[in-house]
């Protein structure tokens, strides 16, 4: 089962300032962003910055970078930079991702120990979602990228009950090949009550975490992707039940009022996984 972080931070690689502001927060994981952040006259330094940052010493358990596209003049250097970049490193974000790409990617990335993550951010890239989810068994991630889709589309990337058939394909396509859905993020940084909405949304959807694009919405993000107490002692107890039922050679039981089968297992199982708690 693939779960992915609670709220993933991105990071522009232009701010020595950010970079260490970020190395001290309490997130699970911090995506330096080497694309959309970066101007093109930037963009060598801030791969030679990112590739030092990488080396620091995180609080985050996890350290990820947003490559430029393949197709771009920095992308294939992007990915060369990151297969050499050593342990610390754990999976490079390729933008503008769809399955031939990320088969590019993985081929450029070698006999490198990187997990690969697909920012699917053009209307070809989701609808291509199911293909590129199990283009390679390097992947681990689907992201949805509202603000190059919503521009795409003529939609607005704020608009959130517009996106629900978007959300659903691209999470049917990793579920169905075990890889991670994270939802992106909400622009709006000043809009509290709006990442509250959109978080709450992507979470009651079946996503498993959020992008973040600025340190005060990691708290809410993480939170809003965490399952309450009462989840995971009723995840606790479907186990336990389901359990004593296999034991008594039973397929099914009664708990609390509900029957509760098989079907049940692994969405217990996510739970205890998301809350970080051993089974």
């Amino acid at each position: 089962m693939s779960v992915a972080s609670r709220c993933c931070l991105i990071v522009p690689a232009t701010s020595e300032r950010f970079l260490a502001k970020a190395r001290r927060l309490e997130v699970d994981e911090v995506v330096i962003d080497l694309e959309d952040a970066v101007p093109p006259a930037e963009k060598r330094a801030a791969r030679e910055r990112a590739m030092a940052a990488v080396a620091y010493e995180w609080t985050a358990p996890a350290v990820s970078v947003r490559v430029n596209a393949l197709g771009t003049p920095w992308g294939n250097d992007d990915l060369a930079a990151c297969a050499c970049a050593g342990d610390a490193l754990r999976s490079v974000v390729l933008p503008k991702a769809d399955a031939v790409a990320i088969r590019a990617a993985d081929a450029a990335l070698g006999g490198a120990d990187l997990r690969l993550q697909a920012l699917l951010e053009t209307p070809a890239g989701v609808l291509d979602a199911a293909a590129t989810a199990r283009a390679t068994r390097r992947l681990s991630a689907l992201i949805v990228g509202y603000a190059d889709l919503g521009a795409a589309l003529g939609r607005d990337p704020g608009d959130i009950g517009r996106w629900s058939a978007i959300q659903d394909l691209v999470l049917l396509a990793a579920r169905a090949n075990d890889v991670a859905a994270v939802d992106g993020p909400w622009m709006a940084v000043g809009d509290p009550s709006g990442l509250e909405r959109s978080a709450a949304h992507a979470a009651a959807a079946g996503f498993d975490g959020k992008w973040a694009i600025h340190p005060m919405q990691v708290d809410l993000v993480q939170r809003s992707f965490s399952p309450s107490e009462d989840a995971v002692r009723r995840a606790r107890s479907v186990l336990d039940a389901l359990d004593a039922a296999a034991r008594a050679g039973h397929g099914a039981v009664s708990l609390d009022g509900e029957m509760v089968d098989e079907a049940h297992r692994e969405a217990a199982l996510r739970v205890l996984a998301r809350a970080g708690v051993a089974t």
